[in-house]
Formats: C-alpha cells, structure tokens, sequence
C-alpha cells in the first residue's frame, strides 16, 4: 500500500474533491461496460487509482473499490426507503446505477468489436484481418475486458487461464471467451425469435457508435449550458452599471432643478428690493449663490441661534443674515461658505426625523467632502471589469505594497488561536501587545530612554484615539486649537460624540517669511490664533499638532516641534501630536524626528503622541492606533471608554507578530515601500509639471499639496467645488481645500500611492477635465465681453440689493475694484452651446436693470430645458413615488409663483 494513502484505510476519509475525482471516472462509460462484463474488477479499480495518483489523490484501488461500494449502499438506502435525496451525490450515482444499460457478455463482445472498427485506420476491412487498437482508457479497452472475461470463465468451468502472450498463448483464451458468449447469449436470446444470432458485428458497432453519439450530445449541451449561464452573467453586470449610471444622472438632474428654483426665487426677490438699494453698488449672482443652491432643502443663511458647528471653520454669523470671516485681518483668504457645503449632500433631504433626537439628526445629516468623495468611489470602483469606473486619488491609502503584506501575514505565525485571544481582555489592549508596541516605538522613534507598556493604550483608529481623547480633556462647547489646512476628519472625530470644537489657525500660503516654505506654522501664528481665541471668548483646552503633516506633507525639526511644545506649556494646553507617517519618509537625506526622541518634553503630563498601522504598514482596513502617554490619569479614563473602541484578540496577535518581526520590517518592508513611494512620487510630480501645476514639494506621506489656483474664474471656494465636481464627472476623485478648511480657494490633495497605471489613467482624467474647464472659462469671458458691448448704455446706473442679501466669497474685497471694471463687468449668462443640456452655470455679474436680468436668465433656462427631455421622463407625479422631495420643489415654486 502507498504510505500516503495508509490512513485511508477501506476508503474513508475521502473529501468532497476527490470523491468528484473518483467519481467522474467510475461513470465513465468505458469504465461501467468493463465493470459490466467482469466478474473481478480488481485491476479495473488500480487503473482508475493511478489515474487519481497522477492528479495529486493518493489512493489505492482497494480504497477506491470500497469507497464505490460504500456509495452505492448509501444510494439503494436512500432509495428504497424513500427519503429526501438531500445527498449531494445522489444523482450523480442515480444517472449511472439507473441508466447503465444490460449488458451481456455476447452483446459486450460486439461493443468492443464496434469500438475496434471505428478506431482502427482501415475500417472494417482492417478489422476483420486482426488489426485492432486497444486503448487504456476510453470506448477502446477490450484488452483489459478480455482478461476479465477470461478470469472469469477459468473460474467458472476450471479452465487454466495461460500467461503466455504469443500466438499460441493466445488460441485457449479466444476459446474460453467464445464459450462464454456463446452461453451469455442464449440467455439473452432465450426471449427472442431466435434471430439475435444473426446480428453482426456491424450493427454492435453501429449501436456502440449511437451510444457514443447521445454522450458527445450531452457534453455539447452542457458546454452551451455553461456558456449561456456566462452570457446571463455579463447581462446583469452591464444592467446593473446601467442602473447605476441611470440613477447618477437623476440625482445630478435634481440638483440642477433645486439650483434653478432658487435662482428664479432669488431673482424675484432682488427685483423687488432692487429699488430701495444703492444706484451704483455691485451684485454677483455668485455671491446670491449661497441662498440659491440649497432653497428646496434648508435655509441658506444659518441663523444666529443655530449651533457654531454648522457654518465653516472660522466663520459666524452677522444680525444681517451674512457669513462674515473670523479670520485675522492679515490673512488675505476667504472661506468655504455653508452653501459650498451644502451642495456637496446634493438633494440628501434635511428634514429632521421624528425617531432621532437633536444630536442625531445632526449626526444623520452630516456629510463632509471627503465623505462624499468616497462614497462616489466606494459605489463606482475603478477595476479591469469596471473600466469606465472612478479612480481614487483622494483617499489617503498606500496600495503598493499589498504583496509584501500578503506574504508576511499568511506564514503560519500569524495563524496562531489561543483561548484567551477569544475572550474579553484588558480594554487598554493585551499585554502581550503593549509591550511590543513599547519596544517597537522605542527603537523606531529613538526614545533616549526604553518606553513604558503601561502608558500605551490601543484602540481601533487613531480617530477613535481623536474622540477618546477629546472627550476626556475637553468639555462639551470647548475648543481645540489646530493649525489649518489639517485633515478634516478631525473635525468629525472631536464634534460627533464631544461636541468639542476646532478653532483654527489659518496658515497663508504666501510666502512672508522668505523662508521658501508656503504655509509655514510658527508660534507667533498659534499666539495670533490663541489671542484671538480669547477676544471671542472660545475656551481652548488643547492643541493637535502633525508631523509629518496631513494634507501638506511638511517634517518639522525637533527645534519647531518643541517650540510648539513649549508654547503648549506656556497656555497649559494638552499637546496631542500625531505621527502617523513617522515611516512614510521616502528620501533618505532627509531624517524625520519623533517627539519621543527628545532627551525630555516640557510638559510630560499633558504630551501624548499618537500612531497607527493605516499609512506606515499600508493597513488602513486593519484598524489600530496607539497611544503614548506618561498621564496615567489620562490611561485610566481611556481605559474606561475602550469597551467602544476594542480590537478582536486574533488581530492583536497578528500586529504584535508583526511589529516585534524587525528584521522583516527593517530589512525588507520599509525599504522597499521607500523606494515605491519615491518613484510614485517622482512619476506624479513630472507630471504636474508638465501641466504647468505648482505643488509643495516634501519627500514624506502619501499624497502632494498641488495648486490648481490658475484654473479658478474667479477664485473662490464654490469654483473650487465646482471644480471639484468636474474632476469627479470625469471619474477621477480628489481632495479640495475646503475639505481640509484650508484658508485659500484652489489647492487640492493628490495621493500617488497607487499603482502607475491607475495613476496614468487619473492623470489623464485631470487633464480632460482641466481643459474642459479652460473651455468653459474662454467662452464665458467671450460670452461676457460681447455683451458687455451691446448692452452697455451711456449715462444708466445700476441698482442691486442689499447688503443683507449678499455673501462675500471672493479672496479679492470688493472694494479694491476700480469704477471702470465694475462698469465694463456687465450682467451677462453664459455661452449655453458649450454645455451640457442639463448644465446650469451661474456667473459673477453685475445687475443691470431688473427686467433685464429676469428676462435674460428665464430664456437660458428655457433654452437648456427644451433641449433636456428630463421634464418629459419626469413629471412631477411620477417622480413622487421615489423621492416625494421633487414634488415639495414643485410646490413650493408655484406657491411662489403665484404670489
């Protein structure tokens, strides 16, 4: 017996692929008719074991032949009991056993003869004189069956059965055999009329042929079969995009209806007003922008009583109803207004639900830009089956090194289960893993002195360590000082579950220290931004603090950083830093500087440093963030709150095996996810500046801080959005500014960890959708110009609301324009024949007579709508039934109308 198949004693332990093995070839029908026509069937059995040892299956043929015998005693129970044929192979062994055709010897005999006239090269003829093929396995295998037969007839009339295979060996065997048809057949012919004698071995031939024929047939059936079911497949897939695309363009058609509801609304309104306001003061339909875009869904301009949290960061609400900047006077920027935000929910309805409390229907409303690039990305994924889907170049994710990660977490060490990783543990984390995270930091961020595993806390993300920790320093309505631009999921992880603000220090990207470092922080900025704290009377508990930094990608000295600490201590503010791309530093001139590495930290007890596996390790599906703290107070009330924020045993085991694997992580990980990241880097920043693209330009993280100001007509943040849109039209996300709160309109974050051909084709994308944009700028201000010249009348003033009614947005005030260029601006619409049938484009103008500007937007509108069949597919009564929103527009317009 084979070794390998010792354990397998009288075929047991057979497993579902290789009883489909053995079964496939026991139904063979050459197989079943040699089975048929033998009494021992043994050597039958070793050929079918040898073909399973070939395939990998190491089975004797006693195993097989008992593993058969097994089944078939298994079916007949089934049967004959009648019970549910929930076996699985019940009717594979039901089409063999039941349809397996009587075989005689005398008609096996003419079977075979058949099979040797079909394959032997002369036919008949060739047949008749001897020549024959014997085959061994397949229709032509009466060699083996010959034996058998004679096997069986030496033991049944006691003939010797001689081994010798020459001529004269052969005669007693033809003999034997002839004797044994001879009576198989007139048993078989004991029911007839005596003519069966007379069938020839052409017509067992041609019968053998017909059944051959009906197998092929099967065969090519279930080929079609196989092949239809694929076609099915591929119909539904391109179905399903169907839908998908069909259901983009409806949701994009009803927020180009609620835009042009609230423009005709507030055109309405400026005329009524347009007589009691300055003869000579600009308006900007832009700047009515604000009012406009979320008329259907929600009040444009916060009210004084609404919370803080829902304008801008930086912004607050004046008694005229206008979003005024609380930037410092020197910053020349301008911020996102609410109506940037609000468009990016699109037609997401506002309306509280009656089932949620106050802070959950806040919750459930919120949505922050990246949120929603994302989740355009995670419905419309990019991939060799979804070509025409969205690349992510938003998303801060390193996708190069899934290979290396792949190999080293599916060794055998990682598959390690112990009882206790199954049960509830320390809320801190397991020892076990604190102690290799203390070693890890240690060595990797060159502590001067060996770190404690009891000041280490580990919760799943570093934002659920964002929200722990504010929740435990802070107080509901405190704020949180944060230099700004920073990344915006910070301000979710601090305002969802404490309700704690960020207040901003805004960094301007001019460069006005000659330094050659666009927004760089220093202290007197965060003391600007803590005085000016003070004067509005935010309570500042503490200050966040990013190295490398997230969305500029800047590395701070050891000198800066502990600058900003001492600057923490002065104020008494919690310093929370985070370093979470500590390791993603690709150019190796350049040496990155924990805080921990410091000989000592000017204020230990309010210090804590954060870090996570999401960027470093390429794990940002693998959630863990760590926590150093030498507060054992603080330890102790993040501890309480672990319970939320818990990591599963068997994931604890597996980053321990990792972190403490150093020789892995030095030797191999990191240098190779180095020299990735740089060439990315590298093929990323070519291309922008084939593109003429300004960027910062730091050898650290993931991404790239580029300035796409130029292509902003006029520079403001909702052309920034509008932008933003465009690239995500063409397939392609990105981050914009706002998305961090940056304090200048045109920056965006570019992430190049990614594979080059997804990076080529994104690239591609940003360029068709920047040259749509220059288009659509060129003829606008054509468009401008022209009728600028036929509707500019000598001597006429024009009129505009009130201040009440505007919103400033523009990085350039209002009052460093000459008389002359508010003259030439003259109110104007845009070219409609360079877009879209269902594009509506607002434009800065200035108003000129009422009647006129009503008149010249009402035939854009009309225009863009005869050409759009959106109002014929959806009338308001049918749209109700999917979103009653679309009928409360309707409503509400001609409820206005009518007024």
């Amino acid at each position: 017996m084979d070794p390998r198949g010792r354990r397998h004693e009288r075929g047991s332990n057979w497993t579902d692929q290789e009883i489909v093995e053995l079964l496939q070839l026991w139904s063979d029908e050459s197989i079943q008719i040699e089975l048929e026509s033998s009494l021992r069937n043994q050597r039958v059995f070793d050929r079918i074991a040898l073909i399973l040892r070939e395939k990998g299956i190491y089975r004797t043929g006693d195993q097989c032949r008992e593993k058969i015998k097994k089944m078939k005693l298994e079916y007949r129970r089934i049967k004959d009991n009648h019970k549910l044929r929930s076996w699985k192979f019940y009717d594979v062994m039901d089409r063999v056993i039941a349809n397996r055709p009587a075989i005689t010897y005398s008609s096996m005999g003419g079977a075979v003869v058949a099979q040797h006239v079909f394959h032997s090269p002369g036919g008949c003829d060739s047949f008749l004189q001897g020549n024959s093929s014997l085959g061994s396995f397949g229709p032509a295998s009466s060699g083996l069956t010959d034996l058998n037969i004679a096997a069986s007839a030496s033991q049944s009339d006691n003939v010797p059965v001689p081994h010798d295979t020459s001529k004269e060996g052969l005669r007693p065997l033809a003999a034997v055999r002839q004797r044994r048809r001879r009576r198989a057949g007139k048993t078989a012919c004991g029911h007839g009329s005596g003519k069966c004698g007379s069938q020839g071995p052409l017509d067992k031939a041609l019968a053998s042929f017909l059944m051959w024929q009906r197998c092929a047939e099967d065969r090519l059936l279930s080929l079609e079969e196989a092949r239809l079911e694929k076609e099915l497949q591929a119909d539904e897939r391109r179905q399903q995009q169907e839908e998908r695309r069909v259901e983009q363009e409806r949701q994009h058609e009803l927020r180009l209806f609620n835009m042009l509801t609230g423009a005709l609304t507030a055109v309405r309104q400026g005329a009524v007003t347009t007589g009691s306001a300055p003869s000579n003061t600009p308006v900007s339909l832009v700047d009515h922008q604000s009012t406009l875009l979320t008329t259907s869904t929600a009040s444009s301009v916060p009210s004084s009583s609404q919370p803080h949290a829902q304008l801008p960061p930086g912004h607050t609400v004046s008694t005229k109803g206008t979003i005024n900047s609380g930037l410092h006077p020197s910053v020349k920027a301008c911020t996102p207004s609410e109506s940037a935000l609000a468009t990016v929910r699109g037609a997401k309805s506002t309306e509280p639900s009656m089932y949620l409390s106050s802070r959950g229907n806040s919750i459930r409303q919120h949505q922050a830009i990246l949120q929603e690039g994302f989740a355009q990305y995670a419905a419309n994924r990019y991939d060799v089956d979804n070509p025409n889907g969205v690349i992510n170049m938003g998303t801060s994710e390193n996708k190069l090194c899934y290979d290396l990660l792949h190999k080293r977490l599916t060794q055998s060490d990682m598959l390690h289960v112990d009882p206790a990783l199954l049960q509830y543990g320390d809320w801190r984390g397991h020892a076990f893993l604190r102690e290799v995270v203390a070693k890890f930091l240690t060595h990797y961020c060159r502590s001067p002195k060996s770190l404690k595993a009891d000041n280490i806390v580990v919760m799943n993300g570093c934002s659920a360590l964002f929200s722990c920790i504010s929740a435990v320093i802070c107080d509901p309505k405190d704020a949180i000082l944060i230099p700004s631009p920073f990344y915006g999921v910070i301000t979710e992880d601090l305002q969802l579950y404490s309700d704690v603000k960020l207040f901003h220090a805004p960094l301007d990207c001019e460069d006005s220290n000659k330094d050659g470092r666009p927004f760089h922080l220093t202290v007197s900025k965060l003391e600007e931004a803590i005085q000016r704290a003070k004067q509005e009377g935010a309570n500042i508990r503490a200050i966040i603090l990013m190295n490398p930094h997230n969305p500029l990608a800047e590395i701070y000295s050891p000198k800066e950083m502990l600058s900003f600490l001492e600057f923490a201590k002065r104020n008494e503010l919690h310093a929370i830093v985070d370093e979470v791309y500590m390791l993603t530093v690709f150019d190796e001139s350049v040496t990155f500087h924990s805080v921990l590495s410091l000989d000592s930290l000017p204020d230990p007890q309010r210090t804590h440093i954060m870090w996570g596996l999401s960027k470093d390790f390429a794990m940002a599906g693998n959630r863990l963030g760590t926590l150093y703290t030498e507060n054992r107070d603080l330890v102790d009330a993040l501890a309480q709150l672990g319970s939320f924020h818990g990591i599963s045993g068997t994931t604890q085991h597996q980053v321990a095996q990792l972190l403490q694997d150093r020789e892995w992580i030095s030797k191999e990980f990191l240098p190779e996810n180095r020299r990735r990241l740089k060439a990315a880097h590298r093929y990323l920043t070519d291309e922008l500046q084939t593109m003429d693209i300004h960027y910062l330009d730091r050898p650290a993280a993931l991404y790239v801080w580029a300035d796409f100001r130029k292509f902003l007509r006029p520079p403001s943040f909702e052309e920034e959005l509008c932008m933003w849109r465009c690239f995500l039209k063409h397939k392609v996300v990105l981050s914009c500014g706002q998305a961090f709160s940056c304090s200048t309109p045109g920056w965006f974050r570019i992430v190049f960890a990614n594979q080059q051909h997804h990076l080529q084709l994104g690239l591609k994308r940003i360029r068709e959708a920047l040259k749509e944009i220059k288009e659509s700028s060129a003829n606008r201000d054509s468009y401008i110009v022209k009728e600028a010249s036929e509707e500019r009348r000598p001597g006429k003033e024009y009129s505009a609301p009130s201040d009440n009614a505007t919103i400033e947005n523009s990085t350039s005030p209002p009052q460093s324009k000459s008389a002359d260029q508010l003259k030439e601006k003259a109110c104007s619409v845009p070219d409609t024949s360079a877009l879209g049938p269902d594009e509506f484009v607002l434009l800065d103008c200035q108003a000129s007579q009422p009647a006129e500007t009503l008149d010249s937007l009402i035939g854009t509108f009309k225009q863009q709508i005869r050409s759009s069949d959106w109002l014929e597919k959806n009338t308001p009564e049918q749209s109700a039934g999917e979103d009653p929103e679309i009928l409360d527009v309707f409503k509400v317009l001609l409820q206005r109308a009518r007024k």
